[in-house]
């Protein structure tokens, strides 16, 4: 059976049971770690109920089956009648999986495949804690779905707790009419003369009913063979019903009496209605709802106003065509600044002013609605960490901060594969053993941190454990030995390059290969994950205390802040975030350190590139020092490096347009954008330049002495 992938019932439910589904997951996890969490217990259970009623109104059968046997396990739990266990959570856990394998068969536009009948017998049978085989019918589940565990749930099931005040009541309703002396009088449901005097007495105080004249009579007879063939009750019955259960005017839908209202209207019929009641309970809740006093349903229509939806959805394809215009109106604004120095009229260049603060302002407004919380990626890990941790024999407890950092919703959905590689990396190689750990003196149970903080325009990105740490001499022998540096090299590489070789493709510390690790793939592939990113990594390591990886990214990949400078007469854009300072060439000394050429800033040796060299064309020569040459210092990884250009202009925002195919393959560029003066300058991609000039023998390139 088929889908139809438009179809607007099913979008809208694959979205917002999909939110609830992505949730699921960190709540298992921290439902696991504080079992006794009633609030969690709660929220899960609606999760799986609002899924299950969704489905149940798609026809959905095989979501409603798995997710009903869910719900009914999470209602014993939160009713104290099981209690949570690392056997249910691992269910769990798969019925996770399972429903993220039927919502992608419903997005492709497929019915999900049935599940299992094992599995769902599995599920089961968690309500029996002991060993005991599990039985074939699921658990109890509540009484309101007893009658058709398996069966779709209505339409209106996923509104079930704005009807629980109603369903309250007619409980009471239906206690107040078991204990009352009509419901044990055996086959007579009369009531006698005393007991409805005694009825009146209760409604009305002691000896204050008034009789009826004649003619009242002959209306209420009339009213009571017009009622007798009706199966709906007055609304004088259903308010004398309300007193009775809450007090003379307490009632949920009792409205304030007028003053000239006559006591007699709340006065019941003088028949035995009340246990007509029982035929049909719901029927009798449209009618007096509806039939109340014009004053009061005024009132109530303002009490109860329907909150007005303050969010609406958007294709993310509307957002990046909004955002692809903004690209070309902030070309258009950076031309429109060049321009304005050639112009004299005061009039004009105030015109260019406010044109360049609203462009701004706009820029800034749609970002935002491209932004997303980090947390959207974050809430994987918590199972992550769970996972890995099991499959090792670990213990390791995660710990997530700055999960409301916000962040371009591509860049979201990017770092998901890195950080996944990169947490798993600090589970696997970082935690030491619980028995390893406690012997050193440390808590068997390790710690990851991963924490997310804005940073001026770009985003840090941290993930830290408390094991083991790198030590740098096995690092440098494991390059040797994996052909990564030479003997030569490897020796002259401080403690942090020593670190970054991990991140070379090929690269790893484990002897085994498992499922895990040891094939040295997954830290190149971060690495080149975070550089297409327009990112850095950086890692930190201290033996015995744990390891730090820092990675820093843009806010968003739309719009780059870049460094615009000028080489061989040509202008470049160098990304603002591997610059670190800028100074003049004249007054520095250059030494030749091993073939390299170095520069001296604040005693530390940097080493020092001509990029004229690097970007001279075909049949140009090579550039010379010059006295004016301006010295751009930039972050490579962990290394600092000094690049020689003719002259910096300064700061522009550039809107980045990719190259076409042929250049896509050439290492050093990142991109293309249209300069304030009408000209293209290509975006410089510093990491590919490096690899390309440089190489990985660490081939040094001539002095500029």
């Amino acid at each position: 059976m088929a889908f139809e992938p438009d179809n607007e019932l099913l979008q809208d439910f694959l979205i917002e049971a999909g939110e609830l589904l992505n949730g699921l997951d960190q709540q298992l996890i921290e439902l696991e770690q504080s079992p006794d969490d009633a609030d969690r217990l709660n929220s899960v259970f609606r999760a799986f109920h609002t899924i299950k009623g969704g489905a149940g109104f798609l026809e959905v059968h095989p979501l409603v089956e798995v997710c009903h046997r869910a719900e009914d396990i999470f209602n014993l739990l939160r009713n104290h009648e099981i209690t949570m266990n690392s056997r249910i959570m691992d269910v769990m856990l798969q019925v996770i999986d399972v429903l993220n394998d039927m919502f992608d068969a419903l997005r492709g536009g497929q019915y999900p495949e049935d599940v299992s009948k094992a599995f769902l017998k599995e599920i089961e049978g968690l309500a029996h804690q002991d060993d005991a085989p599990a039985p074939a019918a699921p658990a109890e589940p509540a009484p309101s779905e007893a009658s058709a565990p398996a069966e779709p749930t209505p339409a209106t099931e996923p509104m079930a707790d704005e009807d629980d005040a109603f369903d309250r009541m007619l409980a009471d309703l239906d206690a107040a009419e078991s204990e009352s002396p009509s419901a044990s009088g055996g086959a007579d449901d009369l009531i006698s003369d005393e007991e409805f005097e005694s009825l009146l007495d209760e409604l009305h105080g002691k000896g204050k009913f008034q009789a009826p004249t004649p003619e009242a009579d002959a209306d209420n007879a009339e009213e009571a063979s017009s009622a007798a063939d009706s199966d709906e009750i007055t609304d004088e019955e259903f308010e004398a019903v309300l007193d009775e259960l809450y007090g003379k005017g307490k009632g949920p839908t009792a409205a304030a009496p007028k003053a000239d209202e006559p006591a007699e209207a709340a006065a019941p019929a003088p028949s035995p209605q009340p246990a007509a009641t029982k035929s049909e309970p719901a029927k009798p809740a449209a009618k007096p709802a509806e039939s109340t006093k014009p004053e009061a349903k005024a009132k109530g229509a303002d009490a109860h106003k329907a909150p007005v939806e303050t969010t609406v959805r958007v294709d993310t394809e509307r957002l990046d065509s909004i955002m692809n215009l903004v690209g070309e109106l902030v070309l258009v604004r950076n031309r429109m600044n060049t321009l304005k120095s050639t112009f004299e009229n005061e009039e004009i260049a105030s015109v260019i002013a406010t044109l360049d603060m609203v462009t701004s302002d706009l820029q800034g407004a749609v970002m935002k609605t491209r932004m997303q919380p980090v947390k959207k990626v974050f809430g994987r890990f918590p199972r992550v960490v769970r996972d890995t941790a099991r499959t090792l024999g670990k213990e390791v407890n995660l710990e997530l901060e700055g999960e409301d950092t916000d962040l371009d919703k591509n860049l979201v959905e990017a770092l998901a594969d890195p950080l996944i590689h990169l947490v798993r990396n600090a589970v696997d190689h970082g935690i030491e053993m619980p028995d390893d750990r406690e012997a050193n003196g440390k808590d068997r149970a390790g710690t990851v941190l991963l924490s997310a903080a804005q940073e001026g325009d770009h985003i840090r990105l941290s993930i830290q454990d408390d094991g083991s740490g790198m030590d740098a001499e096995v690092l440098r022998r494991k390059g040797v030995e994996k052909g990564v540096v030479d003997p030569d090299t490897a020796e002259r590489l401080t403690d942090q390059e020593c670190f970054e070789l991990i991140l070379h493709p090929g690269f790893s510390t484990k002897d085994q290969i498992s499922d895990i690790s040891g094939r040295g793939v997954g830290m190149d592939v971060v690495k080149t994950a975070i550089t297409k990113l327009s990112g850095t990594i950086s890692i930190d390591s201290v033996q015995g205390e744990g390891t730090q990886i820092n990675i820093k990214v843009p806010l968003t990949l739309a719009i780059l802040p870049t460094l615009m400078v000028i080489v061989s007469g040509r202008k470049y854009a160098i990304p603002l975030s591997v610059v670190n300072e800028i100074f003049e060439m004249a007054d520095k000394e250059v030494n030749v350190v091993d073939g390299q050429s170095t520069i001296t800033v604040r005693d530390r040796a940097v080493p020092l590139f001509r990029m004229t060299d690097w970007l001279a064309l075909r049949g140009e020569k090579p550039g010379t020092r010059c006295e004016t040459d301006q010295v751009v210092m930039v972050q490579h990884g962990a290394q600092l490096m000094a690049l020689v250009v003719d002259s910096v202009i300064g700061q522009e925002e550039v809107v980045i347009k990719p190259l076409g195919e042929l250049l896509r393959v050439v290492d050093g560029f990142a991109g293309a954008t249209i300069t304030g003066d009408g000209h293209i300058a290509l975006i410089l991609d510093l990491p590919g330049m490096v690899r390309r000039n440089t190489g990985r023998g660490r081939q040094r390139l001539r002095s500029v002495a």
